[in-house]
């Protein structure tokens, strides 16, 4: 075809792998967001933590919770439909 190395590389071998690895990389995303919480409870500053102290401040045990609950439930679905958006745009380009 008349292409060096570089634009092999470019233009056909890592437009093929992106499409390849692109859904298990953004299901590794929405699960190490996830998992946040989890880590939150070993030192880190995350959302369950700021419930956390908004439990400690205001004495009341569920709002915090549910909403810190709410918002890792936005986010996960949030990007799932994101990445099923651009799932969908990279089928496409296939045909």
């Amino acid at each position: 075809l008349g292409l060096n190395a570089y634009q092999t590389m470019t233009r056909i071998v890592i437009p093929q792998a992106l499409k390849n690895i692109f859904p298990a990389l953004c299901n590794e995303f929405i699960v190490l967001i996830k998992e946040t919480a989890i880590v939150g409870y070993v030192g880190l500053m995350d959302i369950q933590k700021a419930g956390d102290f908004i439990k400690s401040a205001t004495y009341e045990a569920f709002m915090p919770l549910i909403a810190v609950a709410v918002i890792y439930l936005l986010m996960v679905v949030g990007l799932s439909k994101a990445v099923g958006v651009l799932e969908r745009k990279l089928r496409n380009n296939e045909r």
